[in-house]
């Protein structure tokens, strides 16, 4: 399997640009008007105008990056539009036909059939689905028409206002303008400080605080394998037998929570730290500047002589840097995570590490492209599932699990539309997690709700590591058996 070359690492940046919603509007909104007056592009004197007419939309544009509205949220957008139609009722509905006819374009065309073809194999049909997920996403992605169209509209219908003004020479009412900006700034305060409420509390203090520094291993080895987006309730409604049998005869915390944002990059940088996206720097998929800011398991490790390797797509990259080791996800989806166990393999024969991580995609992609509550994502856990099994075999048969814990998790869930994940809607904030080995307890469950940010400390306790610094995660005891000291 080829690792990401770097040419993949730096589209897959460029894609968050168009994935994010944050990002995505104001480019969505600049490309549109200036597809839509292009003509005005060859005269320098109406160009400036377009360009004058833009510093008016800024300051709105600014807010609608600084404020999510997802969930429930997005339902609220309309009110600005409204209020500025019943001040200005002036719009150019050619414009506003031609924006929402792009928006699908790229987000049913575009992105849910050409981009899925070319990377992971979707039908070229894929779009006759696509457009329902589209319209039911709920995440604060460009994929979510229900956010993003009246931000858009809004936007744009701003601009051609202020754009008609400059080019006939009729006089900008800056007050009321004032008016209606402080109106949207106190609007969304208001909804996001009473009605944005469903964050998870963080941890206070650090795991030093309350648990004692590991002196000594427990395990020799710990795996963790990640089932990318793999939805809780969807895992228990798949055939699963072996990650049934890891689940019956370990340890399983049935109320394992993700953090939020609830974005790959984000979940992964906060399992491996122990910390939430505060501490460690990493907010979206989208990073702005490359690396956490704080320890990771990799960096406790190292501290007692270990080794530690995370096998992962291009993405996490951004956060961990060298201690990841990438593969390509420009793959067919029915091959990519039989190719990725297979180099997994290969990583484990050659570099033999004290912590592997590896990510699995399939399932995650499958409900990005054809969403979670079709027949499709209950087969790729399946699928999962025989490849997690051919695994730990060959783990076995290499002498590699005589003293190794087994974690199985996803990194969050994943809601109906198109497999949103971010900020929490059903089925994205309690994951799968299960804990299976010699020194795991058989058989328990434990019912307390957890976070995700116990794996880091948890594998430093087995591992005999000092936690990372920035650690807030309990220490799942629950799970270790205590050996009786001779």
């Amino acid at each position: 399997m080829k690792s990401a070359s770097k040419f993949e690492k730096v589209a897959a940046r460029c894609w968050n640009l168009l994935n994010e919603g944050k990002p995505f509007t104001p480019i969505f909104v600049v490309g549109t008007m200036l597809l839509f007056h292009i003509e005005a592009l060859t005269d320098w004197v109406t160009a400036f105008a377009l360009f004058q007419s833009f510093l008016y939309v800024i300051p709105v544009l600014v807010l609608y990056f600084l404020f999510d509205f997802p969930l429930f949220l997005r339902n609220y957008l309309w009110i600005p539009f409204v209020v500025y139609l019943i001040i200005w009722n002036d719009t150019n509905i050619g414009l506003l036909f031609f924006s929402i006819g792009l928006y699908f374009f790229f987000t049913v065309f575009f992105w849910g059939t050409l981009y899925y073809h070319l990377r992971i194999g979707t039908s070229w049909l894929n779009f006759t689905r696509f457009w329902k997920l589209v319209l039911k996403n709920s995440d604060s992605t460009s994929g979510n028409a229900q956010e993003q169209i009246p931000k858009f509209l809004l936007l744009l219908t701003l601009w051609e206002f202020f754009f008609g003004k400059i080019t006939s020479g009729d006089p900008i009412n800056l007050l009321l303008y004032l008016i209606f900006f402080i109106f949207v700034l106190v609007f969304a305060y208001i909804l996001h400080r009473n009605l944005f409420d469903w964050k998870p509390k963080m941890y206070n203090g650090y795991t030093r605080d309350y648990f004692p520094q590991p002196e000594n291993s427990i395990s020799d080895k710990a795996i963790v394998i990640v089932i990318d987006g793999m939805r809780k309730e969807r895992f228990y409604e798949a055939d699963t037998p072996f990650l049934d049998y890891l689940k019956d005869n370990g340890t399983e915390y049935t109320n394992m929570e993700t953090v939020y944002p609830a974005r790959t990059v984000v979940c992964f940088s906060s399992m491996f730290t122990g910390t939430y996206p505060l501490e460690h720097g990493i907010h979206s998929n989208m990073v702005w500047k490359l690396g956490i800011k704080v320890e990771s398991i990799f960096d406790s490790l190292r501290k007692v002589g270990k080794k530690g390797r995370l096998f992962g797509c291009a993405h996490l990259v951004d956060s961990m840097g060298s201690d990841v080791e990438t593969f390509t996800a420009v793959m067919h989806n029915d091959k990519v995570d039989s190719t990725i166990m297979e180099r997994a393999k290969k990583i484990m024969k050659e570099q033999d590490p004290d912590l592997f991580i590896v990510q699995m995609i399939a399932t995650d992609q499958t409900g990005h492209s054809r969403g979670v509550l079709y027949d499709e994502y209950l087969q790729k856990i399946n699928e999962a599932d025989r490849l997690v099994k051919d695994f730990v075999d060959w783990l076995t048969s290499e002498g590699k699990m005589d003293n190794t814990t087994l974690f199985i998790c996803a990194d969050h869930g994943q809601a109906d539309g198109i497999g949103g994940h971010g900020h929490l809607d059903e089925g994205e904030r309690f994951v799968p997690f299960f804990i299976h080995g010699p020194n795991i307890a058989k058989g328990k469950k434990v019912e307390e709700k957890q976070s995700l940010v116990s794996l880091a400390p948890t594998l430093a306790h087995l591992l005999g590591a000092p936690f990372p610094s920035h650690s807030r995660g309990k220490v799942l005891l629950d799970a270790i058996e205590q050996k009786d000291e001779i």
